[in-house]
């Protein structure tokens, strides 16, 4: 999760904003109880992943003054981030307009904002080798607070869970969210085994209400124990 506390916006203007969504946008109290501590970071998930698969390219959207990238164990790497960390200094956007090379693992982490995201993610697919993985992070909101746009809360995630059910929707790509560290989007480019059929006219207009009904059915939750099964 992407936060800076010179980007964090005061207290009383983070109620004001969610003063107004809730008379403007949505009501709902229920909630997840995630436990996060008791899971894998991404950061030993990713490793696990580059050892299994013996990869050796790596591509982090969003770097956040390394607190993941560094992390990372691989011979290539390269971090993406406009404001710290990484090793360009760019939007995404940018970077994949010059960009020539290709990755065997790319994660993304930047924007939290679902239109953004669907963009890295569709950048990702085009320069992502033959068996290669894309992962998300901040898949999975524990309560509407942490997936509202404009940021609400200290603790953010943004919808980027609107990401995940437009991919799950998609045939030439196969999707989950496993369990951990905020939920973390898994997509392998190869045919969907488990396509999300439901008449969704407008993904972004999707409510955290219609999230925490259809949980299951929208993420494609996994254990992290899976992870390396599934991949192969």
């Amino acid at each position: 999760m992407i936060i800076r506390n010179d980007a964090l916006p005061g207290k009383f203007t983070l109620y004001l904003r969610r003063l107004y969504y809730f008379f403007t946008n949505e009501r709902f109290s229920k909630k997840f109880d995630y436990d996060w501590h008791k899971k894998s970071s991404r950061f030993d998930i990713i490793n696990r992943i580059i050892e299994k698969k013996k990869f050796e390219s790596y591509l982090e959207i969003g770097c956040q003054s390394d607190v993941n990238f560094s992390k990372i164990i691989i011979k290539n790497k390269i971090g993406v981030d406009p404001q710290s960390g990484g090793t360009h200094r760019m939007t995404s956007d940018d970077f994949f307009k010059q960009n020539k090379s290709t990755f065997d693992l790319i994660f993304i982490d930047g924007l939290h904002v679902y239109e953004q995201v669907l963009k890295d993610i569709e950048n990702s697919l085009k320069v992502l080798n033959e068996n290669g993985v894309i992962l998300i992070h901040d898949c999975l909101p524990a309560k509407i607070w942490h997936q509202t746009i404009p940021q609400t809360h200290s603790s953010w995630n943004g919808d980027v869970w609107k990401s995940i059910v437009k991919s799950r929707t998609r045939i030439d790509i196969d999707t989950y969210t496993i369990q951990a560290d905020q939920g973390l989007g898994l997509i392998l480019k190869r045919k969907n085994k488990d396509l999300l059929v439901d008449k969704i006219e407008n993904f972004k207009n999707l409510k955290f209400r219609d999230y925490y009904i259809h949980h299951k059915k929208f993420m494609r939750i996994i254990d992290e124990n899976d992870v390396l099964r599934i991949i192969n």
